[in-house]
């Protein structure tokens, strides 16, 4: 087998045991020097452990697979499990034994998962994981490259002339619109052809005259909500019809209007009150929290993944609350006289921008600060800017990223492994500020107040493609296959209607 094999490695083993050789007894029996000659390897280097390591680390060079043949096969399969796609299919070229541990259904079907390919299956839904897996990386490559290159449909939901949007909201699956008519329209993005559907408003079973203006609008695949100028806020199903499900009542105008990722739970604010509900197992709705803050409340939002019990964050002038389920508020965050301006949250984590002023501006600037809330200690602090932070996105961003848009004109995405620092990437493009801002693992999509949409690759800070309209941008959310934007115009202005992209 050595005689096939030509590399330092081999002529430093020969040099090695004609150095032996000449050690040997002169006057040695010439037919016992060639026996020794024709024993294995392992053999003629038994009086030399240097060269019996040598040709040991020799075989392993050649992928020799001893152990396949030794070990059980479950055992080898579970050395296997570390391997990557190279590995694996580097390894079904050493030999048929080699070759069927790397094709193991379970080890593909591992891969998909690690990928975050088909989460919700299991390892008999698939004849070939192997082929599945490889699918979907063709399908996200060719996704990339649409995105890249603005290539997809455009659809525009728009409304009648005069009848101007007033909030617009998203989700996987749904759009909502909400308007000065008192209209509210849900589009499913999966069923284009149906047109759109009104939902009802408690105030045509009212018999109200005039209806009042819709302020907030928001949905999830479970719900839609909307609250009006006169504080009533209605519920509905995203699959039972256009009937409301649950509608209840403040007495001021709903500033703030907030649906979880899941689940049916609904959190208002109107004024310093705030109120959530949820229906319990047999359909009815009940209050889980209704509290008076100090302050009126400027944003409102419920924790994602929490649908047992929901838990609200709501930052009213300086101070950040958290508002659990039956019980009072504990304050999160609290800086006398730095008001906060932005708020977001993932299942883990909170951040929020902080303004401020007088003597703590020579200590950096406004900053965003990142907090866990399960201990309800600071995590990191990130920032240093002295504009005002506009708009955060923690929860969609990935595990270790925070994206942020500034009154600066700027577009910043932190590393929160960093603990703080410089942005690892800072994209300069809305004259107005930035009003909204998503990002992925690859790119970052931002809307401004001058009404400009644009698409960025991270890694290079490149602009990949932008959309104009000449009303301000107050809502942005993309998918792998869709990004739905929204120009909220003023009242008194016709509107230009939603962007739908596919």
């Amino acid at each position: 087998m050595l005689a096939r094999w030509t590399s330092p490695l081999r002529d430093r083993i020969q040099a090695e045991r004609q150095r032996g050789k000449r050690q040997l007894d002169v006057g040695a029996n010439v037919n016992h020097s060639r026996a020794i000659q024709k024993q294995p390897q392992c053999k003629v280097a038994r009086g030399d452990a240097f060269v019996e390591q040598l040709i040991q680390d020799l075989n392993e060079i050649n992928d020799i697979p001893f152990f396949d043949v030794e070990l059980p096969y479950e055992l080898a399969l579970k050395i296997f499990q570390y391997l990557s796609r190279a590995e694996l299919g580097r390894c079904a070229q050493v030999s048929k034994a080699w070759k069927v541990l790397a094709e193991d259904e379970l080890l593909w079907y591992s891969l998909c998962l690690k990928e975050g390919y088909h989460s919700d299956s299991g390892v008999s839904d698939s004849p070939c994981w192997k082929s599945t897996l490889r699918d979907c990386l063709e399908n996200e490559r060719d996704l990339r490259y649409n995105w890249k290159n603005r290539i997809g449909a455009i659809s525009h939901l728009q409304y009648e002339l005069g009848k101007v949007l007033c909030d617009a909201g998203s989700c996987a699956q749904y759009v909502i619109a909400g308007y000065t008519s008192g209209d509210v329209r849900l589009w499913d993005t999966l069923h284009w052809d149906s047109g759109a559907s009104y939902l009802r408003p408690t105030h045509l079973a009212m018999g109200v005259a005039t209806r009042p203006h819709v302020s907030q609008v928001s949905v999830n695949e479970t719900v839609a909500a909307a609250a009006y100028d006169d504080g009533l806020v209605d519920v509905w199903s995203t699959e039972t019809g256009q009937e409301p499900v649950h509608h209840y009542q403040h007495l001021r105008t709903v500033h703030a209007l907030a649906l979880g990722s899941e689940g049916a739970a609904v959190a208002t604010a109107s004024g310093t009150e705030v109120r959530v509900d949820c229906p319990v197992e047999k359909g009815y709705w009940r209050t889980l929290c209704q509290v008076e803050l100090p302050k009126p409340v400027e944003s409102l939002l419920l924790v994602p993944e929490k649908r047992g019990a929901p838990l609200a964050a709501a930052s009213a002038g300086d101070t950040v609350y958290l508002l659990p389920p039956e019980g009072d508020p504990g304050i999160l965050h609290s800086v006398y006289g730095h008001p906060v301006t932005c708020l977001d949250a993932d299942p883990s984590r909170a951040a929020l921008g902080v303004k401020s002023s007088g003597w703590a501006m020579h200590d950096g600037g406004n900053k965003i600060h990142v907090y866990s809330l399960e201990t309800g200690q600071p995590e990191a602090s990130v920032g240093n800017s002295a504009g005002d932070f506009t708009c955060v996105n923690l929860r969609d961003s990935p595990a270790h990223l925070l994206v942020c848009g500034n009154k600066d004109r700027r577009v910043r995405v932190f590393d929160l492994r960093c603990g703080g620092g410089s942005p690892v990437t800072s994209l300069y493009a809305h004259h107005l500020g930035v009003t909204a801002v998503q990002a992925d693992d690859w790119k970052v999509v931002s809307g401004g107040g001058e009404g400009l949409v644009c698409v960025w690759e991270m890694r290079t800070g490149a602009k990949l493609w932008e959309s104009h309209n000449r009303h301000p941008v107050r809502h942005v959310r993309f998918g792998p296959r869709t990004l739905v934007t929204a120009n909220v115009p003023g009242r008194e202005v016709p509107p230009r209607g939603l962007h739908h992209r596919r």
